[in-house]
């Protein structure tokens, strides 16, 4: 039986929809076609978000439960009108990356399966200096939603300090981010040296509730990610919709709605009516353009008060003023009582949970899963199995990682027994879930 198909007319364009009654998200029943829809109804919020830029297709062609991969080249059968530009990444490749400009192609990409969309902070006319800095808070495990809020307000204040205007929005996930437009003047390298900046900024006027630190075993509260503005970083745009049972959507917001915003009251359903009642919180925000020169001030006063460049994301090349790009307990220790050891793999694999890498910490690894959920599922039967270990867990001694595959992400989980007293640590087992990426048909 062939598929079903639709012709929507979006604005003098013909948009072929494949599949428009398929579910995409199971839990609420809503389909691809009510995705379209969602995006038809805050199609000039979500431009304001896309428009013009390269974007990053990440597509859930099984839906929101099922696998993502990134297609970063335009398909070779798009339509005529679709725009594309040529990117270059630090890894020298290039692609032809799709440029949305109109409702049309907001349709388009849903069709495609891209629930939510992945801009570049660049516009096509000019690729090498970005028009956003990027703050995205994202919690540790364990902190609580009330405190993400607080740092927002701080980091509102920490942009206000340097002439900067801050544009909140909920992630839609578990974070919080803030946009702030600034003048296409500065380098991809120099917006990332002001976001390092910024961070450490935030941390300094919250040091208990955020933190810069790249380290995830340095982490405490909510880490301010400043590598989200390095060059070939994509963040989730204003209106998405994001991959989660509920169908929440990432949300724009005034300032004076933020404390004690409930995220769950954005969804595909509401978001809606609450743009047609109130309009778009951002709509100002392209005359809101502002210099990075004060955020570059004080990046100079810390490099000059000998406080190092923060560490770049591990598939750029090493910078000459970037730290040893190595977790602080991988670190050889000078003293022999704190020498480190290279943590035993798990049965069967040829690699522990930190490589070749030595570490002083006591790591054990738990699972390598295709998906998250199926990674903490095995977390759950190893917390099952190991009940006296669990209340001598922090949670940042659960370690969850989002690992790189060909074409998509795969979950690593470590556990750190730090706390736990030596006669109850358990030993390394097979592990729970056992994936393989780069086994023949993985990603």
């Amino acid at each position: 039986m062939p598929d079903e198909k639709m012709i929507l007319e979006v604005a003098g364009r013909e948009v072929s929809v494949s599949n428009p009654h398929k579910i995409f998200f199971p839990r609420t029943g809503h389909t691809k076609i009510d995705l379209i829809h969602y995006y038809l109804a805050v199609a000039e919020g979500a431009l304001r978000g896309v428009a013009g830029r390269p974007m990053v297709l990440k597509r859930f062609v099984h839906g929101a439960e099922g696998e993502a991969f990134f297609q970063k080249r335009a398909p070779a059968n798009h339509p005529a009108w679709i725009e594309t530009v040529m990117l270059s990444f630090p890894s020298g490749r290039t692609a032809d990356e799709v440029v949305a400009r109109e409702a049309a192609d907001l349709v388009w990409a849903a069709n495609l399966g891209c629930i939510d969309l992945n801009p570049h902070p660049v516009r096509a006319s000019d690729l090498d200096h970005p028009d956003e800095l990027r703050v995205d808070l994202d919690p540790i495990p364990g902190v609580e939603w009330p405190q993400i809020l607080d740092v927002a307000m701080v980091a509102r204040e920490a942009l206000q300090s340097v002439g900067l205007v801050g544009w909140p929005k909920t992630s839609g996930s578990r974070g919080f981010h803030i946009y702030s437009r600034i003048e296409p003047r500065w380098s991809f390298t120099d917006v990332r040296r002001a976001a390092v900046a910024l961070a450490r900024e935030i941390e300094r006027r919250a040091p208990e509730a955020a933190t810069s630190k790249w380290w995830k075993e340095e982490r405490h509260g909510v880490f301010v990610d400043y590598n989200q503005n390095a060059k070939d970083r994509t963040v989730a745009s204003a209106y998405s919709v994001r991959p989660m049972p509920d169908a929440r959507v990432s949300t724009p917001l005034g300032w004076a709605e933020v404390p004690g915003c409930d995220p769950g009251e954005f969804t595909i359903d509401t978001v809606p009516a609450r743009f047609a009642e109130l309009g778009d919180p951002w709509a100002g925000m392209d005359e809101a353009a502002g210099s990075l020169e004060p955020l570059l001030e004080l990046a100079a006063r810390d490099e000059a008060a000998g406080v190092p460049d923060a560490p770049w994301p591990p598939h750029f090349v090493k910078q000459d003023s970037e730290p040893p790009r190595v977790q602080p307990s991988k670190r050889r220790r000078a003293e022999p009582a704190q020498a480190a050891s290279v943590p035993p793999p798990a049965p069967g694999k040829s690699s522990g949970p930190t490589g070749r890498r030595r570490s002083s910490m006591p790591l054990i690894e738990v699972a390598r899963a295709a998906t998250k959920a199926e990674a903490m599922d095995g977390l759950d039967r190893w917390k099952a199995r190991h009940p006296e270990v669990c209340p001598h867990l922090a949670p940042q001694d659960v370690l969850v990682d989002s690992m790189r595959g060909r074409s998509s992400t795969w979950t690593r989980i470590r556990v750190n027994l730090q706390h736990v007293p030596d006669a109850e640590r358990p030993a390394q087992e097979a592990l729970e879930v056992d994936y393989d990426p780069w086994a023949a048909g993985g990603r």
